[in-house]
């Protein structure tokens, strides 16, 4: 595949396209849901090097693609996974649920200050609001 002069190539495992001008560990971390250790743990465990990807036989390669679809949820099926799992929380009810709601932080972070990110699309109510809504 060509864009005006740039040679754009990558090779497919589970719905991702990873690079194959990296080494495969870096490569594999392209892919949601891979990071660097599970990276390191996909390779020993099927005795692979950190080589280019591009220098993948095609045995290793199609070992690859199998063992990474097989053992691990990648890619928008984890997206999906982790949505529902959200999704069931708000409907528990729960602490982590509500919270979720109410995009907060959920695992105990302090909220008085800080917690910037959390808070950046919220609206802040004043005082007096606050007084007639209760």
């Amino acid at each position: 595949m060509q864009f005006h002069g740039i040679r754009v190539q990558g090779i497919r495992v589970g719905s991702a396209e990873i690079p194959d001008h990296k080494r495969i560990a870096v490569s594999l971390q392209s892919i949601y849901g891979i990071g660097r250790s599970r990276a390191r743990q996909i390779l020993s465990e099927l005795n692979i090097d950190n080589k280019l990807t591009r220098e993948l036989t095609g045995r290793e390669l199609m070992a690859l693609r199998e063992h990474v679809s097989s053992t691990y949820i990648i890619g928008e099926d984890l997206r999906r996974c982790i949505n529902a799992d959200i999704t069931r929380l708000k409907g528990l009810q729960c602490y982590k649920g509500i919270r979720h709601e109410d995009k907060l932080p959920c695992r105990g972070q302090r909220t008085k200050t800080n917690s910037r990110t959390a808070k950046k699309g919220l609206t802040a109510v004043s005082e007096r609001h606050r007084a007639s809504y209760a």
